[in-house]
């Protein structure tokens, strides 16, 4: 395979997996952002839920069919090897840089995106008991969306735990252990002397990502425009 290579790096990560993860960042916080404002801001919070529920999806599916960085087979390791990684990482003076997501980076990406995907999934059936409700809230009855906002309202602390966590790990990559984590995932590329001889990637597959993304936005678009109508007004409180 030839490698995608110039004066400032090897590209790593494709285009799509870098979109996605911008356009993640600004769903969540625009998410949390709107979930704190008055009840009159409640139409973007849905609008964010439906760009998080798009990105995970689509990244779930690029974890399969992306390019080799962006495998989940390529960064998901077993206990022993990450064991091993955590390890290493806490000896003084040792520098073991990664291609991709190191084994525990990767741990987090499965675990961010599980709670992104339930965040994302329950707020479809979730109510705030007052006048608003989530887009698929007519499939439902009264109690299980109830039960479903609660779920709602516990996962968004995990994941903010869970995103403090990921912000921290970066920190310490960064000031620690000298490796910095974010230009690579702005640019794509990270510097040669980093990488062993033949890694990289060639392109970016943006037109296979296009299709995903097609695919997937349409789906969720049938979901949500075929759901029963409902109003909060017809429950009796």
């Amino acid at each position: 395979m030839r490698q995608d290579t110039s004066s400032s790096g090897r590209l790593i990560w494709d285009l799509p997996l870098r979109l996605m993860h911008g356009l993640l960042i600004v769903g969540v916080a625009l998410a949390w952002l709107t979930q704190n404002l008055s009840a009159d801001y409640f139409d973007w919070h849905r609008r964010s839920g439906y760009l998080v529920l798009f990105i995970v999806i689509s990244r779930l599916i690029w974890g399969w069919c992306g390019p080799r960085y962006a495998r989940f087979r390529q960064f998901i390791k077993g206990p022993a090897w990450t064991w091993d990684y955590a390890r290493d990482l806490l000896r003084p003076g040792a520098r073991r840089h990664c291609v991709g997501h190191n084994p525990l980076g990767g741990w987090m990406v499965l675990l961010m995106l599980a709670l992104l995907f339930v965040q994302a999934v329950t707020g479809l059936v979730a109510n705030d008991q007052i006048m608003n409700s989530g887009p698929l809230f007519g499939y439902v009855s009264e109690a299980f969306s109830n039960r479903m906002t609660k779920v709602h309202k516990l996962v968004v602390n995990v994941l903010l735990a869970a995103i403090a966590v990921h912000i921290v790990a970066v920190l310490f990559y960064l000031l620690v252990k000298k490796q910095n984590l974010i230009v690579p995932m702005i640019t794509g590329r990270k510097p040669v002397a980093q990488l062993k001889e033949g890694a990289g990637i060639d392109r970016s597959m943006v037109a296979r990502a296009i299709l995903v993304w097609v695919i997937v936005a349409l789906m969720l678009a049938l979901l949500v425009r075929s759901a029963p109508q409902a109003a909060l007004g017809a429950w009796d409180y």
